[in-house]
C-alpha cells in the first residue's frame, strides 16, 4: 500500500525538484542556438562557455524588486502567475517518461493535459487585466483569443491521433503502438501526418511561442500580459511557459512518435546499436572529446576544470549507460527525452527563422486555415481507417 502512493510521491518531487534548473539550462541552449543563427557567441561570462549563467539568472530574478502598480488588484495580482505555473506542473502527473517512471496513468490522460492548458491561460488573462494597465490588458485579450482559436485546432489533431490509439491514457497510447509495432504518425498509410502537423503548429500558438507570440510582442506590447511583473513573479510565469513546451512537446511524442519506444522495433540486428551505442556515444562521444580536445586549450584555469568535470560526468553517463543493468532502466527514458529534447529545438528554430504574425494574420491561420484542414484530417483518417479495417 506504502509503494502505491511512495513511488509517486518521490517522482513528483524528482519532476518538481528537477525541472526549474533544467528549465534555466533550456533556455540557455535557446540563447545559444539563437546566437548561432545570428552569428554570435551568446552567454559566454559566467562559468566557462556561459554554463553557469542559468544560475546567475537565478539568482538575479530572486534578488529583484518586486514591483507591484499602485492601481493593481493585488490578491489576483498575486495569484495570477502561481494559476499559471501550478497547471503547468499538474501537466507532468500524467506524463509518461517510460512504462516504470510516471506519476499516475489515468484513463483520461489527454482529456487532463488539454483541460489543464485551457485553465492555466487563466493565468494570463488575470495577469493581464489585474495590472490595471493598458499594455498588459491586451496581451490579456489576444492570449483568450488565441486560445479559443488554436485549442480547437490542437482539439482536432488529437481527435486524429486518439482514433488510432483508442484510448485516452498515456500510458495505452504507447503500449497500442507498441503491440502495432508502428508510431501513430505514420499509421493509416500516412494519413496521420498532417494531423500531427496541425496539432503541433496549434501547439506552438497556445503556448505563446514565436512566431504566435502576440500576447508578449514587444514591439507592439512592451512585454504583453506580464509588463508590470518583475523579479520572482515574471520568473513564474517564464517557468510555466517552458513547462508547457516541455508538456506539449511529450504529448506529441507520446501520441505520435512511440513515447519511450526506441525506432524499428523490429528489426533484431540493431538491437544493440540502438539500445547500448547510441547513448553510450551521444554521451560518452563529446565527453571524451570535451577532455582529449577542448580542456587542454582553454588557458583559463577554472574553465579548463570546469570542462574537464563536464566532460568527465558526460562520459560517466555514457559509461553507465551501457551496463545491462542500469540500460533496463535508463533506455525507454533516454529514448523518450531524446524525442522531447528534439521538438524543443524545433520551436526553437521556429523563434529563430519565422517573423512573428499580425494579429489578423494569427486568426486568419487558426480559423481559415488549421480548422478546416483538422476536420478534413479526421475525415481523411475515418475513411482510410475503415477501408484499413474492412
Amino acid at each position: 500500500m506504502m509503494e502505491f502512493w511512495l513511488i509517486p510521491a518521490v517522482m513528483m518531487l524528482v519532476i518538481v525538484g528537477l525541472f526549474p534548473p533544467i528549465a534555466g539550462y533550456i533556455v540557455l541552449v535557446e540563447r545559444k542556438v539563437l546566437a548561432d543563427m545570428q552569428v554570435r557567441l551568446g552567454p559566454m561570462r559566467v562559468g566557462p562557455h556561459g554554463l553557469l549563467q542559468p544560475l546567475a539568472d537565478a539568482l538575479k530574478l530572486l534578488l529583484k524588486e518586486d514591483i507591484i502598480p499602485r492601481e493593481a488588484d493585488k490578491g489576483i495580482f498575486y495569484v495570477a502567475p502561481i494559476v499559471s505555473m501550478f497547471t503547468a506542473f499538474v501537466a507532468f502527473g500524467v506524463v509518461p517518461f517510460s512504462e516504470r517512471f510516471r506519476i499516475a496513468d489515468v484513463n483520461v490522460g489527454l482529456l487532463v493535459i488539454s483541460a489543464l492548458g485551457s485553465v492555466g491561460i487563466l493565468g494570463i488573462v488575470l495577469g493581464g487585466w489585474s495590472s490595471n494597465s493598458h499594455y498588459p490588458l491586451l496581451g490579456a485579450l489576444r492570449s483568450s483569443a488565441q486560445l479559443v482559436s488554436y485549442e480547437l485546432a490542437m482539439g482536432l489533431g488529437l481527435v486524429c491521433g486518439v482514433m488510432s490509439a483508442g484510448t485516452l491514457s498515456m500510458v495505452q497510447i504507447v503500449r497500442n503502438q507498441q503491440a502495432q509495432g508502428l508510431w501513430f504518425v505514420f499509421d493509416n498509410w500516412g494519413a496521420m501526418a498532417p494531423a500531427f502537423v496541425i496539432f503541433f503548429i496549434a501547439a506552438v500558438a497556445e503556448t505563446n511561442r514565436s512566431p504566435f507570440d502576440l500576447p508578449e510582442a514587444e514591439s507592439e506590447l512592451v512585454a504583453g500580459f506580464h509588463t508590470e511583473y518583475s523579479g520572482f513573479r515574471w520568473a513564474l510565469y517564464m517557468l510555466a511557459e517552458y513547462a508547457n513546451i516541455f508538456v506539449v512537446s511529450a504529448v506529441s511524442v507520446t501520441l505520435f512518435w512511440g513515447g519511450w519506444l526506441r525506432p524499428f522495433p523490429s528489426v533484431g540486428w540493431l538491437e544493440i546499436p540502438l539500445n547500448y551505442g547510441v547513448p553510450f556515444f551521444l554521451f560518452a562521444g563529446p565527453g571524451v572529446a570535451s577532455v582529449v580536445l577542448l580542456a587542454p586549450k582553454l588557458k583559463y584555469a577554472p574553465h579548463r576544470y570546469g570542462m574537464l568535470a563536464v566532460g568527465g560526468a558526460l562520459t560517466l553517463v555514457g559509461l553507465v549507460l551501457v551496463i545491462p543493468a542500469v540500460n533496463a532502466v535508463a533506455a525507454a527514458p533516454f529514448w523518450f527525452l531524446l524525442k522531447v529534447a528534439f521538438f524543443l529545438y524545433v520551436m526553437i528554430w521556429f523563434r529563430g527563422t519565422f517573423p512573428r504574425y499580425r494579429y489578423d494574420q494569427l486568426m486568419d491561420i487558426g480559423w481559415k486555415v488549421l480548422i478546416p484542414l483538422g476536420l478534413g484530417a479526421i475525415a481523411l483518417n475515418a475513411v482510410v481507417g475503415m477501408i484499413k479495417k474492412s
